[in-house]
């Protein structure tokens, strides 16, 4: 029995509303989901993706199912979301009749983790704001950026996250 044929690049439908082929090649999967190809290489060999179906020349094939778990790999990682963490949510999605208290879980604890960062961000922003105001935009020796940059003894950013103990 033969195997089909992958699509060439211009079977892909020409709009995100449109039908998608039956049986994408790894390269018009890619253009579709917005994946790399050795990225989604990658994702079959930690198993994100489940081994494709092959045609007789071993190319790979991929069906709507595919590229939807494609896609939602994708917006996971843009999210930020940890490979063992996707690893859980698709397993929750494969079994829609789950509670979410797992995937709520997951996502309460990457919002934790982003709003650290942002309130990170807005300290050093402050900083850098008061390293540039401080420059008397002389010569380098009176620099308050170099001075402040080489000696963190004057650098309130730093001083906050030690007193924190989380400075390293």
């Amino acid at each position: 029995m033969s195997r089909p044929t992958a699509p060439s690049p211009h079977d892909l439908p020409a709009t995100s509303g449109s039908a998608v082929p039956e049986l994408l090649s790894i390269g018009a999967a890619a253009r579709a989901s917005g994946v790399k190809v050795p990225t989604i290489r990658f994702y079959e060999g930690i198993g994100l993706m489940p081994p494709s179906p092959r045609t007789d020349g071993n190319r790979r094939l991929y069906g709507g199912a595919e590229l939807k778990r494609l896609i939602f790999i994708r917006h996971a990682r843009e999210l930020g979301f940890e490979i063992d963490e996707i690893r859980t949510l698709l397993a929750l999605q494969d079994r829609p009749d789950q509670s979410c208290a797992a995937a709520d879980a997951i996502a309460s604890a990457r919002l934790g983790e982003v709003r650290q960062r942002i309130a990170a961000l807005k300290a050093l922003e402050v900083e850098l704001e008061r390293m540039v105001e401080a420059c008397a935009h002389g010569k380098v020796a009176e620099c308050r950026v170099i001075e402040t940059l080489a000696d963190h003894a004057h650098c309130r950013f730093h001083a906050g996250k030690a007193e924190e103990g989380a400075f390293r």
